[in-house]
């Protein structure tokens, strides 16, 4: 197993061990380049957030190992949603590891106080891990997300050492999913569908665009419908 799709199960493992969620649908994602299944996309249920989302695309002759996850929480809720995306590119590894907001941390001091400030130190050491630089994603991808974001490239044995980072940011994510968060000043819904929306746009995110020529308009339609719901 790679050392992606590793840590994406340790995981996913986590979560649905914390959580006793279960496998509810599980679709197998296929393209002209492969007369076998390049992927799936799995959706989790019946723990005590909305659902999880899995997405695999594993594709050796286009250098392309990919295993994203996200974690969301119900509409109404103010717990943040976890997401990792780990990657390797044909001579890169790369992560995305984030909670992402479900209210305007700028007039919601208590709400980011107890969401994201334990993350801090965590975010810190991730930065000075040697062989990690930032990826190439322009302010407004990152507006979309949270400042405690981790999103970079890295060398093998720095790709390594993040384990620990997503361990530990799941583990944070896990007690608030626990404990509960400060009810913030937002129409949760109404915004976490809007963010969503922008989220999985590929007029937003390219990232889109390269799925839709690999998997079809209408598995890609497929994967982000899940997301976006």
């Amino acid at each position: 197993m790679s050392l992606p799709a590793a840590l994406s199960a340790r995981t996913l493992d986590t979560l649905t061990s914390a959580l006793g969620m279960t496998v509810a649908d599980d679709v197998p994602l296929t393209s002209t380049m492969s007369p076998e299944p390049v992927g799936r996309l799995r959706v989790l249920r019946g723990g005590p957030i909305d659902k999880i989302v899995t997405v695999d695309l594993v594709v050796p002759p286009i250098g392309l190992d990919s295993h994203m996850i996200f974690a969301f929480t119900g509409k109404d809720s103010a717990v943040p949603h976890f997401t990792l995306d780990s990657v390797y590119g044909g001579d890169y590894f790369a992560m995305h590891l984030d909670l992402i907001p479900r209210a305007d941390l700028a007039v919601n001091l208590g709400y980011l106080d107890a969401c994201y400030l334990p993350l801090t130190p965590l975010l810190d050491a991730a930065w000075q891990i040697d062989g990690v630089s930032a990826a190439a994603i322009g302010p407004r991808q990152r507006a979309l997300m949270s400042p405690w974001m981790v999103v970079c490239r890295a060398t093998e044995p720095a790709f390594e050492k993040l384990g620990d980072t997503v361990a530990a940011y799941l583990e944070h994510w896990l007690s608030l999913v626990d404990k509960g968060v400060p009810t913030p000043e937002a129409d949760l819904a109404a915004r976490d569908s809007a963010n969503r929306a922008n989220l999985f746009s590929p007029e937003v995110d390219p990232v889109w665009n390269q799925v839709t020529r690999l998997l079809g308009a209408e598995q890609s339609e497929r994967v982000r419908g899940e997301l976006r719901a």
